[in-house]
């Protein structure tokens, strides 16, 4: 039986980890990621748990203890934010390399410089390519509900990936919400005894990142893509099975009134949320436009987003990180991909307008007029009118 609680998003993670009982936590605060830490050492100190608690000099020193952890055996988690993601960059790479399933909760937050402490998705968007799962959350149930299922498709065999578990710094990880939480047995069932497929303390004789040159290299990275295309299924078995046992179904993306929509929008994280909100307006002043929700950010759901906007006149993006000196922005750039040069007969020729925004870098508000005006926007667009391609929202001129 499902206990309702009123909880901080970062104490929904701390509360995800003490149910599932890992035999490994590493971890070194930083703001706004620092209440997971500290609450999780709460439960350790409290024998609340069996976990093996490692405070270490540094968020590099934690994921390589992560790492070393699991290619030992071990099940392990983590949580940073930030600038402390951007100090593990070279372990990250190392962890998906040696197929490690360790499990990172990351309190989006933006990168440094100048010093800001609130959130943008410049961090995880900066690790997209390292070869971890991205799974993003709209909001605290989701958080705790993500945490758990992270579980389950990094640890499957088929797949043996790491996982970030992402989620708004400040806007979730300290804002109190009421969720269902599931006891720990329940928990324990659902993710079950962890059969790792490397335990170097086994004493078999095992090579763990050794020199890789042009005679394997190659390979190996091929092997991780291949790893890869088995995760779109995973997470989607998992999603429903956890549906079928806690009445929370999820999957790599989340339609939003798209039945009937003349436009859509497509958002990451917790502005989904507001979103809907000022699409139900919408709708009632005859205005229909839909929302796609992305979860599953990597690997990208090219053919889930493409049949959701199949039937549309016009994309707006939502965007809250920048590319540098690019030709659009992270979630624009996967999105007019997914839809350009498809050969499914959806958008195989001249295609729709697929507009892009960034907003709220550094924890800057987007409002809900704000958002409205945008899909004023697409719908424009959607007639054929001029309109930016690539802007931006709510920034002073």
């Amino acid at each position: 039986m499902a206990d309702r609680i009123l909880i901080e998003g970062n104490e929904a993670v701390a509360l995800g980890l003490k149910l599932i009982d890992p035999d490994v936590v590493a971890a070194y605060p930083i703001t706004p990621a620092t209440e997971v830490v500290q609450k999780f050492s709460e439960y350790v100190a409290n024998g609340d748990v069996q976990t093996e608690f490692v405070a270490v000099e540094s968020e590099h020193s934690a994921m390589s203890a992560c790492i070393g952890a699991s290619v030992a055996g071990g099940r392990v988690m983590t949580a940073t934010s930030s600038q402390g993601l951007a100090l593990m960059w070279e372990m990250l790479y190392i962890a998906s390399s040696l197929r490690t399933p360790i499990i990172m909760a990351v309190a989006n937050r933006a990168l440094s410089g100048n010093i800001n402490i609130h959130c943008d998705h410049s961090d995880t968007m900066g690790a997209r390519d390292a070869g971890w799962i991205h799974l993003f959350s709209e909001n605290t149930q989701e958080i705790f509900d993500n945490v758990i299922q992270a579980v389950r498709v990094a640890e499957h065999p088929d797949v043996r990936l790491p996982v970030m578990v992402c989620y708004d710094g400040f806007v979730i990880s300290h804002a109190r919400e009421v969720i269902d939480a599931m006891t720990k047995e329940a928990v324990q069932s659902y993710v079950g005894e962890y059969k790792p497929a490397l335990k170097m303390l086994d004493m078999q004789p095992r090579t763990v990142g050794p020199l890789d040159l042009q005679d394997f290299y190659y390979e190996h990275k091929r092997s991780l893509i291949e790893a890869y295309s088995a995760v779109p299924a995973v997470i989607d078995a998992v999603g429903k099975e956890f549906g079928d046992k806690f009445g929370r179904y999820y999957g790599q993306i989340e339609e939003y009134k798209m039945d009937g929509a003349e436009v859509a929008l497509v958002a990451l994280g917790s502005t989904n949320g507001t979103i809907k909100d000022v699409i139900d307006g919408l709708w009632e002043s005859g205005k229909k436009v839909g929302l796609v929700k992305v979860r599953s950010f990597r690997p990208f759901p090219a053919g889930l987003i493409r049949d959701a906007l199949c039937g549309v006149k016009a994309v707006g993006v939502f965007d809250r990180s920048v590319t540098f000196g690019g030709w659009g922005n992270p979630v624009w750039t996967e999105v007019r991909s997914a839809m350009y040069g498809s050969t499914d007969g959806c958008c195989s020729g001249p295609c729709i307008p697929v507009l892009d925004r960034v907003y709220g870098l550094g924890g800057r508000e987007i409002t809900m007029v704000e958002i409205e005006r945008y899909a004023n926007e697409v719908l424009a667009a959607a007639k054929g009118e001029d309109v930016p391609l690539i802007d931006f929202i709510g920034v002073r001129e």
